[in-house]
């Protein structure tokens, strides 16, 4: 039983080492085929390509679905359910005010 949880664990990796190599080689061949024409900046390497999707997934998309961040919503919509139509009004009634 604990082989087929360590095989499906190695398979995981492999298809997520894979998908980060050739997710930077699509930004390292965009950036050198568009920037440099557009703006006159240098290429990059596969290295400074992996950085910039790194960078750009910080900035614009951060990490929230993927280590449990977005639970909050589902706590949310739990205490939403089981609040009455008076507990409603009044948190929407208290929302913004300090």
């Amino acid at each position: 039983m604990k082989r087929y949880w360590i095989f499906k664990g190695l398979k995981f990796l492999a298809f997520a080492m894979a998908a980060v190599l050739v997710f930077g080689f699509v930004v390292m061949t965009l950036w050198n085929w568009v920037v440099p024409a557009v703006t006159g900046f240098e290429s990059v390497s596969f290295f400074q390509a992996l950085a910039l999707l790194l960078l750009t997934r910080l900035l614009f998309g951060g990490f929230r679905g993927y280590w449990g961040g977005g639970q909050w919503r589902h706590r949310m919509r739990n205490r939403w359910a089981q609040m009455s139509p008076e507990e409603r009004e009044r948190f929407r009634g208290c929302r913004g005010k300090s």
